[in-house]
């Protein structure tokens, strides 16, 4: 049975959804002429603008950043560092040019999800609500097909990210302080159950809070971090930067890498890690940008795209760097580590345990604000299944998943996960491709107003 469900889940990511996103950005590339290049300015402007206001928000209200930091701490997780080193030691250092060019693509279907989630929000006593879900149902004009598609959407993106997504995180914060400081997992169990039980308790406002409070903190340490590490190996810079583009269209050995890996194999690596760090297209952080209060549902487009130059333009090319300067790829080939542990091994190289430990903290701090962002996709899904009667049980069932996580083997959950995780996205493009003249008009009308 979990070889089948493991074959199922391998065809779905190796043999159509990577290549259906990859469709949907160059769609939404084309028809919005070029947005995420021509309309960079106006992408840091509303993304960080709210920073250097100085007029109070209204009570209940959420920031467009506060949404955006959401939304980013769930793209900015354990993927994006394991994601990246897999790609690198699978895809050669090719695979890094081709994770830019999802990223790229991914600007443009994430802005057309934004832009979507907040024209087609709901109130539901007193509280805004938005996703593929409401798009799906209130936007597709066979009501039907799309009450069934938001149907199916709205059970897959519970179980994938707001159930077992959430217990592969809480997994991966009991590894890490266990490993780094040697805490007993139930302990980190109890703590997280409290712990985000009081977030969730608040509501989008306090997740929002939090995540605006320790997802630009988090980010900045980080990227911080890698530009020492780049700097202190500032020798490699131009080789790696060579490698990068040679091995994108050549299968010649770079860096010291395997002989023989294709472009083919670095371009597909490439591109699927790439698109599924930031996840565009996967219909997750919608849910974070439909209850920003904004003028327009364009600004928040142009807030979400701003997510995705975070997560892959920042954080996944500085891990890549960290990987090659280091020369971390060539020893993790001799020793045998993959994914999180190739990165490990770059920072414990360029600053020895201390680099284990900081990495460790960082893994764990990534994983908890993906758990409260996940879990809020989860409760925006809940909401439209069943109504907000039932969000009690939800937090009671998503708080003991996330205990759980730190106490039993994952390996199955994350195979259930990474399942779920392509079954929702299939919904999220259909709507995505239909709507998408909603999206190009609401871009001409943003636009007409300059």
């Amino acid at each position: 049975m979990i070889g089948i469900i493991e074959k199922f889940t391998t065809f779905l990511w190796d043999n159509m959804i990577a290549y259906m996103l990859i469709a949907v950005g160059i769609l939404y590339t084309l028809r919005l002429r070029l947005p995420q290049i021509l309309r960079l300015p106006s992408i840091f402007k509303e993304a960080f603008g709210d920073l250097f206001k100085k007029g109070e928000k209204k009570e209940g209200e959420v920031s467009s950043f506060q949404a955006l930091a959401t939304a980013v701490a769930s793209q900015v997780g354990t993927g994006n560092i394991g994601g990246v080193a897999s790609a690198i030691m699978m895809g050669g250092p090719g695979a890094v040019f081709w994770m830019w060019i999802s990223g790229l693509l991914g600007m443009s279907t994430i802005f057309a999800e934004a832009v979507l989630a907040q024209v087609y929000r709901e109130e539901r006593n007193g509280e805004q609500y938005g996703g593929p879900a409401y798009y799906l149902s209130n936007g597709l004009k066979n009501k039907k097909i799309g009450k069934i598609l938001a149907t199916l959407f709205s059970i897959f993106i519970i179980i994938a990210l707001g159930l077992v997504g959430n217990m592969v995180q809480s997994n991966s914060i009991s590894l890490s302080l266990s490993n780094g400081f040697g805490i007993a997992p139930i302990i980190t169990g109890i703590a997280l159950a409290v712990i985000v039980g009081l977030i969730v308790l608040g509501g989008v406002q306090r997740i929002s809070k939090i995540a605006e409070t320790i997802v630009p903190v988090m980010a900045v340490i980080y990227i911080l971090a890698g530009i020492v590490v780049v700097i202190k190996f500032h020798a490699q810079f131009i080789p790696v930067i060579k490698a990068i583009f040679t091995a994108a269209f050549s299968s010649k050995a770079v860096l010291g890498g395997m002989v023989g890996i294709s472009v083919k194999t670095a371009m597909r690596l490439g591109l699927q890690r790439g698109l599924f760090s930031n996840e565009a297209g996967m219909g997750s952080t919608p849910h974070a940008h439909a209850v920003a209060n904004v003028p327009h549902p364009v600004n928040q487009g142009f807030v979400a795209m701003a997510g995705v130059i975070i997560g892959t333009f920042f954080i996944c090319t500085l891990t890549a760097f960290i990987i090659l300067v280091t020369g971390a790829h060539i020893e993790s080939a001799n020793l045998g580590l993959e994914t999180v542990e190739v990165t490990q091994l770059g920072f414990k190289i360029a600053f020895g345990h201390a680099g284990t430990i900081f990495l460790a903290i960082a893994l764990a701090f990534f994983a908890f604000t993906t758990i409260i962002g996940w879990y809020y996709f989860g409760e925006s899904n809940v909401v439209y299944l069943f109504g907000r009667k039932t969000l009690p049980i939800y937090r009671i069932v998503a708080i003991l998943f996330v205990t759980l996580g730190t106490i039993v083997p994952v390996g199955t959950v994350w195979l259930f996960s990474d399942m779920f995780n392509a079954l929702m996205v299939i919904p999220n493009l259909i709507g995505l491709v239909a709507l998408s003249g909603i999206v190009v008009k609401k871009y001409d009308e943003w636009r007409n107003k300059l």
